[in-house]
């Protein structure tokens, strides 16, 4: 039981550090506050609504893994290094691409709902 409180800890103080000092996971956050009420109004079923909202915390998910690295990589070195350069690089595609296909299913959803498709 201890150890669960203290993953719940480390996780808590982990959201609250990137939502306090990462802009991007702050917009993100901002698109999950308005992602949650809009899937139940664009969303007939279930499954449609978790798809629409876990894309969005699976963006989430790949900006804390991102950020993490990025961290990480600058607390190796601050020097220019193109090996560093390259990991942050693919981190970042990593996120860019997480990114792409949560504005796909929810363009795919809003296009199915409105009969545009």
């Amino acid at each position: 039981m201890l150890r669960l409180l203290q993953a719940t800890c480390n996780t808590w103080n982990g959201l609250l550090a990137a939502a306090r000092s990462e802009r991007a996971f702050q917009q993100e956050l901002i698109l999950l506050v308005v992602a949650v009420p809009l899937a139940f109004v664009v969303a007939s079923g279930a499954w449609l609504r978790v798809a629409l909202i876990g894309v969005v915390l699976l963006v989430l998910i790949v900006e804390l893994l991102n950020t993490a690295l990025e961290k990480l990589a600058d607390e190796v070195t601050r020097e220019l290094n193109p090996g560093i350069g390259q990991v942050k690089d693919i981190a970042s595609a990593a996120a860019g691409l997480t990114q792409l296909l949560a504005a796909l299913v929810w363009v795919v959803a809003l296009c199915e709902r409105f009969g545009w498709l």
